[in-house]
């Protein structure tokens, strides 16, 4: 397998992943330079995340109709355009903004440098590349809260946002250098309603549950979105059914497999998705270590998560996705319960390899449910299966941490206190209990599922 091709998307989608949570540890000193709160500015996290919401239903379209290169080295250019506003910003309104900006560049960055990966790959190599596309999700998250705080802490705030022109630049060469081409091909017209109600109801939903986690604003603002959310969708259901092209293509939910695929994997994600958010808080909060320590500690899962990708594909080609996949999320969820057990007393050395083996599990699930999602979808609707699988991404992401900080509400509402090591510890099994949900969808599937893709077996899966 020729592995320029992930290299090169891993480290743009590197970039992207890491800016969306580096920016965490600096709220503070952001605040204070441009003069508002940490509260306030969280709405900046929040802008991003619906910019994502909005423009990645459109991702698909637009790699089709001007070619998912040009698109992919376009969004790196918005990103990076963002990214130096961001460092500009010298008000709230223009950070917010700003970030909404990045946001856009980030919706089409992710799912077009997907789907040029997965066009540009053989089905058989296909476990292979995408467990190196994989690690800017699972290491992102990670280490973005050190570095951030080291950068804000030695140099200034600016740098989070500036280190992403030379990685932009380098990223855009690359992918001129080295991507295959990737022509336009003829398009039906845009789905232009359907990009509206997708838009709303995406967008609608996650705001509602990042302000339910963050408030920022008043909580009922969060309700109301969110209603008018899931109001959207369902008109976008009633709408994908009549139009001649849907902008979301939600005919591919028949395939068995792909159906299986994005809603186990946004079960699962839903508890992975909070654990980023829990673990440095019960670190900080309840053992008492620095934001530097504790990203430091948690970084060692990204270890585990890239040591994993030399054996992934062997491991998928020899076991099946439906065995590797049922018993990866029940492992996956197992080490996140185990999260609830771990007490200031504990071991550093017990926590690091609690944390290195589930970084191992969750590499080997998440590469794997994202190339199950493609094995059996025909070359031709690739375009409309990458839009799908990213806003389902987004969604269960943000449920995630909605979900891990109402827990922690309502301990605190309950007991009448602020937040306590317990409340982490019940949060932690509530989320560990969704992901192991997940398997649900994975052991009905057959036993040749994903076969296409894993070389296991003669023939491809067409289940229905």
């Amino acid at each position: 397998m020729n592995r320029t091709t992930p290299l090169i998307l891993a480290v743009a989608l590197f970039m992207e992943n890491m800016d969306s949570t580096i920016i965490a540890t600096s709220l503070p000193a952001i605040a204070t330079d441009i003069g508002t709160t940490p509260i306030a500015l969280k709405l900046a996290l929040t802008s991003y995340l619906v910019a994502l919401a909005i423009f990645i239903p459109i991702s698909g379209w637009m790699a089709d109709r001007f070619g998912a290169k040009r698109i992919f080295r376009a969004a790196i250019a918005v990103f990076m355009l963002g990214s130096i506003l961001c460092a500009c910003a010298n008000s709230l309104g223009f950070f917010v903004i700003a970030r909404f900006l990045q946001g856009m560049g980030g919706a089409m960055m992710t799912p077009v440098g997907r789907l040029v990966l997965v066009r540009s790959t053989p089905k058989s190599d296909l476990v292979s590349a995408m467990s190196w596309l994989t690690v800017p999700a699972l290491v992102g998250p990670l280490v973005g809260p050190p570095v951030g705080g080291f950068i804000t802490t030695y140099l200034t705030w600016h740098w989070i946002f500036l280190i992403n022109v030379p990685i932009g630049i380098a990223g855009i060469w690359l992918a001129t250098r080295f991507l295959p081409e990737t022509p336009p091909t003829e398009t039906p017209p845009l789905d232009r309603p359907g990009f509206i109600l997708s838009g709303i109801a995406a967008s609608g939903v996650v705001f509602g549950l990042s302000v339910a986690s963050l408030p920022a604003v008043p909580v009922s603002v969060g309700v109301i979105t969110m209603i008018i959310g899931l109001v959207s969708g369902v008109l976008y259901l009633r709408h994908a059914r009549t139009a001649a092209h849907p902008l979301l293509r939600l005919s591919l939910f028949e395939n068995r497999v792909f159906r299986a695929a994005v809603f186990g994997g946004s079960l699962f994600r839903i508890g992975i998705g909070a654990v980023p958010f829990l673990l440095p808080l019960m670190l900080q909060i309840g053992f008492g270590l620095t934001p530097f320590q504790s990203g430091s500690i948690t970084a060692i899962s990204a270890l585990g998560a890239m040591g994993m990708k030399f054996i992934t594909n062997w491991i998928f080609k020899t076991a099946g996705f439906k065995t590797v996949l049922t018993l990866g999320s029940l492992i996956a969820a197992a080490t996140v319960a185990v999260y609830g057990l771990l007490t200031p007393a504990t071991p550093f050395a017990v926590m690091l390899l609690i944390l290195f083996i589930g970084g191992v599990i969750r590499s080997m699930f998440f590469t794997g449910v994202n190339a199950l999602a493609y094995a059996d979808v025909p070359a031709a609707d690739t375009s409309a299966a990458t839009p799908i699988t990213a806003v389902f991404q987004q969604i269960s992401i943000a449920l995630g941490v909605a979900v891990a900080g109402g827990v922690l509400e309502i301990c605190t509402q309950i007991r009448g206190s602020g937040l306590t090591i317990a409340d982490f510890h019940t949060a932690f099994y509530v989320v560990a209990a969704i992901s192991a949900s997940a398997a649900i969808f994975f052991v009905g599937l057959p036993a040749n599922a994903g076969s296409a893709v894993t070389g296991r077996g003669k023939e491809s899966s067409k289940a229905r």
